[in-house]
């Protein structure tokens, strides 16, 4: 007898508990879902005959936003400058001065710096991983079509030295939430919006200096570019 007034006393409870979420659920307001990385996008644009979805830039920290600044440098003006330690790509100009754009760069182990030049571009590219790539992610698809969800994004600009593709690019992404950060194999990562005006300030040929990944203590080398507001960030 006790075993059932404990079978009883419990089914008693599941259906008041039953009976207590429906009025709970009919007091409240139905909840969607909340996925936080759809706080980065706002909308969308077109560009080529595709649609993207546009980037929320009120989510990009004031830093990493395309920006006009004081840069102390020796390179050519229009040359490209990647500090990969403060994740700022650079394009030069006279006077010590610079537009900078946020990035994404290469995490520990795929870090690489030195010079290059932009050895061809691409709109909407196609993506062919490289093979010690799809050695490390045999999920990836062997080759795929340029598109909105292709990771290279609207832009691409293919890194070459002395003819030879380096197999690292400077490209879009549809990780806007990893701008800012150490997330790539070895390229350079940009919103989508930014590569698309880096991209008609870059013609073939464009010099490229990728600075070494320093560390805090030893960001600032004789002789390289120094942003100020960076300096001691």
């Amino acid at each position: 007898m006790l075993i059932e007034r404990r079978a009883f006393l419990a089914l008693l409870g599941a259906v008041g508990a039953t009976a207590s979420g429906r009025a709970s659920a009919q007091r409240r307001a139905p909840v969607e879902p909340v996925f936080p990385d759809e706080a980065f996008y706002d909308g969308v644009a077109e560009d080529g005959g595709f649609q993207f979805r546009r980037t929320n830039m009120n989510k990009i920290a004031p830093r990493f936003r395309r920006q006009l600044v004081k840069y102390i440098h020796k390179e050519p003006p229009g040359s490209l400058v990647v500090d990969t330690r403060n994740h700022a790509l650079y394009v030069t100009f006279e006077n010590n001065t610079a537009l900078r754009y946020g990035v994404g760069v290469g995490k520990e182990g795929f870090q690489w710096f030195g010079r290059a030049e932009v050895g061809r571009k691409a709109v909407w590219p196609d993506w062919t991983p490289p093979a010690e790539m799809l050695a490390r992610r045999p999920d990836l698809p062997r080759h795929m079509k340029g598109g909105p969800d292709n990771p290279l994004g609207p832009r691409a600009h293919y890194l070459y030295r002395d003819g030879k593709d380096l197999i690292y690019r400077i490209h879009g992404t549809t990780e806007p939430w990893t701008i800012g950060t150490d997330v790539s194999s070895g390229c350079i990562r940009m919103l989508n919006e930014d590569v698309i005006d880096l991209y008609q300030r870059t013609p073939v040929g464009t010099r490229v200096l990728v600075l070494k990944h320093l560390s805090p203590d030893k960001r600032v080398v004789e002789g390289w570019p120094v942003d100020p507001e960076l300096a001691h960030a």
